[in-house]
């Protein structure tokens, strides 16, 4: 540390030796003023305080942690959880009523290829494509009678997860770990898992916006079982724990004292946070991830495949005390079957299906379904109409559906839910919500107040007004809550 003290360079002198010797010492006193400084710094460094840190709600909630399955491209209600028997009345022939606005042109009554079977002590009817889900329908309430505000993926995203279809605000998530922080401060407070990249209006579905960057949700391509690719730079090969943790207590001394002389700087507080978050990763987030460490009935039960694997690792993370798991389907718009409805949908609900079914029971068993609030749905439904062709739109078949914003269903379960319910109605066709309507602002609403929130109180001042996830919009489902 000290060259100048070494035998063989006795020339090379630090600057701090240099105005020890030089005046007779009085340049020491105003290194002694910034030792004083940084010795402050240092110990605020070590009294950081963690935006993350678990805060009451509003209200005492069953809920306190949230999963949710979204099946990103629009998955078809009248295929999955709202059965029409109409539709095969009127099976290739124009519908006794004007088929609504949609993004494409549609056509004749489009059957449901799927049978529709009744389950639990509530009885309610769900597709053969969710039978492992369905079996814990006693325990899910289901909407039928969704609507969103336009039949386009990105608007329809960003409404579903920020609360508004055009500008930039914070995502659900965000919002959640804002108000909550969370239970674990070795792991994200908000992780989306997506494998192969990102969905439609990519990282915008989970952005923190005008809110602190620490809140906004962390991407997790689930396509790889490699940790280190899994989680990018989980360890550090070249340095021990020790010698980091120096390295951040330096680097928050001299960003804090960047802090003080600049006054605010929200860019910088997250990414202090953030070099904090990523150290104290390192600890836990390789075994979270892994989900071989499961028994092997565990994974029976999930079954194999990328659904499977990262379903089981969002069990895992509330497990271990993180906020809010996104679970989305994969790149792009899987759901978004335009052609070949049949064989896509089938293929899709099969891969995600058992682990579904595997997450409830497993929830359930560890005593956490109470607690944890599981979300299903994507951003709109599908027409009962069949999509006719139309050429640069789709394959030219005439065998599945347009986007359908004007009613489609979602489900929710556990978390205060009371389920074996079938809330709300789309028509006799499956058109449009006409029964106990639930706008996207009311979902939103209802999800809150599970967590504790009241919708309007949760609020965050930006450009001198306070903004919330719902806007001025949006109404609590009381039914929905047990």
């Amino acid at each position: 540390m000290f060259p100048d003290r070494q035998l063989e360079r006795p020339l090379v002198c630090s600057r701090r030796d240099l105005l020890l010797r030089s005046g007779m010492g009085l340049g020491m006193l105003g290194l002694a003023a910034l030792d004083r400084d940084a010795a402050r710094e240092c110990n605020a460094a070590e009294n950081y305080a963690n935006p993350l840190q678990a805060r009451p709600a509003h209200f005492s909630a069953r809920a306190k942690r949230v999963i949710h399955l979204f099946m990103n491209g629009g998955p078809s209600h009248v295929d999955t959880f709202d059965p029409k028997p109409a539709l095969a009345k009127y099976a290739g022939e124009n519908l006794p009523m004007p088929n609504l606005a949609t993004e494409r042109k549609t056509g004749a009554a489009f059957p449901s290829p799927f049978q529709f079977e009744r389950y639990g002590e509530s009885g309610i009817e769900v597709s053969e494509l969710f039978q492992h889900t369905a079996r814990h329908i006693d325990d899910i309430a289901v909407i039928r009678s969704m609507h969103a505000d336009v039949p386009n993926h990105e608007p329809s995203l960003l409404l579903m997860n920020c609360g508004d279809a055009r500008l930039v605000r914070p995502s659900m998530g965000s919002w959640i770990t804002y108000g909550l922080g969370t239970e674990n401060l070795n792991l994200p407070g908000f992780i989306a898992l997506c494998p192969d990249g990102y969905p439609i209006t990519e990282t915008q579905n989970w952005q923190a916006a005008f809110l602190p960057g620490i809140y906004q949700g962390t991407h997790i391509n689930t396509a790889h079982q490699d940790i280190r690719k899994l989680v990018e730079n989980i360890r550090n090969d070249h340095l021990p724990l020790d010698a980091q943790r120096k390295q951040l207590d330096l680097l928050a001394a001299l960003n804090l004292r960047h802090l003080r002389e600049r006054g605010v700087d929200a860019a910088l507080e997250s990414r202090i946070h953030s070099f904090e978050l990523a150290y104290r990763m390192q600890s836990e987030a390789a075994e979270a991830f892994d989900v071989s460490r499961e028994p092997q009935h565990v994974l029976d039960a999930y079954g194999p495949g990328t659904q499977a694997r990262q379903i089981l690792i969002a069990r895992r993370l509330v497990e271990r005390g993180v906020r809010f798991v996104q679970v989305w389907h994969g790149a792009g718009q899987p759901w978004d079957n335009h052609d070949d409805i049949e064989q896509n949908h089938r293929k899709l609900a099969g891969q995600c299906d058992r682990a579904i079914g595997a997450l409830l029971t497993d929830l359930k068993r560890l005593g956490m379904l109470e607690e944890t609030l599981v979300i299903w749905g994507g951003e709109f439904g599908r027409t009962p109409t069949v999509e006719l062709p139309q050429p640069g739109a789709n394959a030219g078949k005439i065998n599945g559906r347009d986007h359908n914003h004007w009613g489609f269903t979602t489900w929710l379960a556990g978390g205060g839910v009371r389920g074996g319910q079938a809330y709300g109605a789309t028509d006799e066709f499956g058109f449009k919500a006409v029964e106990k309507p639930v706008h996207v602002h009311d979902l939103q609403a209802t999800i809150l107040h599970l967590l504790g929130f009241d919708h309007t109180r949760l609020t965050y001042r930006f450009a001198g007004r306070d903004y919330r996830l719902t806007d001025i919009h949006g109404h609590v489902v009381s039914e929905l809550v047990a």
